[in-house]
């Protein structure tokens, strides 16, 4: 049975105790630069979100990379870089759609979750239950379309309300677009 981090930002206070635990298992060192999950703050809604790699079945990162150093482990399910094949041509950086594998100038070389061999650190630091290591089948797309099908109410109300009237641009032929 693979596992899966579950993120739940409802959950998260953005207290940083997993990109701390993160950064120590992976470096040695308390620096959340050196994380491989990040939390994103919503400054203006007062509100977190816990990202990371989300261990793609169709890993772009991996068919992208044009030395194989990105690899399948097939105890853990994750895509884990192998430093010794990664020559930092960042290609995967740019097919990751989600902005997780990232480029670590100190090594030359690309960093992703790898979900720590399957006992994810940030998942234990998490005091909130934010960021939980679970059955792979509790992540997928029945949790994501429960969620979509919640009431709208609770939506944060538009701060761009929409025009009423389209503006309509036009063009000259003159000198391209």
């Amino acid at each position: 049975m693979l596992k899966a981090l579950k993120l739940e930002p409802e959950k998260c206070t953005g207290c940083l105790q997993c990109e701390m635990a993160c950064s120590y298992e992976n470096t040695g060192a308390f620096n959340p630069a050196k994380s491989r999950i990040k939390v994103f703050t919503f400054h203006e809604e007062g509100r977190f979100a816990p990202y990371t790699c989300t261990q793609c079945d169709e890993a772009w990162c991996m068919h992208s990379c044009p030395v194989e150093a990105i690899v399948v482990d097939m105890a853990t399910g994750a895509k884990n870089v192998l430093e010794d094949v990664c020559v930092g041509c960042k290609v995967c950086t740019i097919a990751c759609p989600f902005g997780t594998v990232n480029y670590e100038a100190d090594s030359g070389k690309v960093i992703k979750c790898d979900l720590c061999g399957g006992d994810p650190w940030c998942a234990k630091a998490c005091p909130t239950g934010a960021i939980t290591y679970v059955d792979a089948n509790e992540t997928g797309m029945e949790r994501m379309r429960a969620w979509a099908q919640q009431a709208p109410d609770t939506a944060p109300p538009r701060t761009n309300p929409p025009r009423e009237k389209p503006i309509n641009v036009y063009l000259s032929g003159q000198g391209g677009v």
